[in-house]
């Protein structure tokens, strides 16, 4: 296990690194209460993807990284703490794998710090701002609450909500992290996450459920230059439900089959 720290206050990002000698460099990135070790490692290890060095990086107040309680947990600042990580870790022009949160991040990633990103795969990355809903999962019904109700009841019903699977990452997560990720991603960037996607001059693909039918706008995306591909036989977690068609569509966009 590697780290960095990240924060003045002496908060470290930590993440597992598998070697790799094809002198790439890859950082998978995890959604809202999860860890990349749990959701990438098979993916990382298999023979399409194998090969470049692989940083599976929890974000700051998630999984093995530190969760600091006075890290205001918005996208640019995730971005931001990432990039020193990165450099620490001397990884730049990376390949970014990244899921839901993880990918929203990666946009912003992408945008403050361009010397660090060569090419983007997002994987049902939220794009736009959502309303805050109670009664939905994710980030829009963390949101809901405020942080008060929050770190008193509502972690417990959010639990309750989600189910066994992902709360066995979610219970790894900070309280305060989980809440002010889910508020911030909810109420997306200035400019948005799609906004600043399109801006982006580097490869990028997007791998959405084939059930869940066009992202909004899709056609702008594509027209915008970002390879949209719908992937069949999954959910949200598309790494998880389909493995193999995930890892042949994230070696296809990072040039790889």
């Amino acid at each position: 296990m590697q780290n960095a720290q990240v924060t003045a206050g002496g908060a470290r990002i930590r993440w597992v690194e598998i070697p790799g000698g094809d002198g790439r460099t890859r950082v998978y990135l995890h959604g809202l209460g999860a860890s990349s070790g749990p959701y990438f490692t098979a993916s990382a290890v298999h023979p399409l993807l194998a090969g470049s060095r692989s940083l599976l990086m929890d974000m700051l107040g998630f999984g093995i990284s530190d969760r600091p309680t006075d890290f205001d947990y918005t996208l640019e600042a995730h971005a931001d703490a990432i990039a020193v990580a990165l450099r620490a870790a001397d990884a730049y022009a990376t390949d970014v794998v990244a899921h839901s949160m993880g990918g929203s991040v990666a946009i912003v990633l992408a945008a403050r710090h361009p010397e660090l990103v060569a090419r983007l795969v997002l994987i049902d990355a939220n794009l736009d701002p959502v309303a805050p809903d109670r009664q939905r999962p994710g980030s829009s019904g963390i949101a809901a609450y405020t942080e008060e109700e929050f770190l008193g009841q509502g972690m417990a019903e959010v639990r309750d909500r989600v189910g066994p699977h992902w709360w066995s990452t979610m219970r790894l997560s900070g309280s305060e992290a989980l809440y002010r990720s889910a508020v911030h991603l909810a109420r997306g960037t200035t400019p948005t996450m799609r906004e600043q996607l399109l801006e982006l001059k580097i490869p990028r693909t997007y791998l959405r459920p084939e059930g869940d039918g066009p992202l909004p706008d899709e056609d702008g995306l594509v027209e915008g230059g970002v390879r949209v591909v719908p992937v069949p036989g999954c959910e949200h977690n598309i790494m998880l439900d389909n493995p193999e068609a995930f890892v042949k569509e994230t070696a296809r966009a990072l040039g790889l089959g």
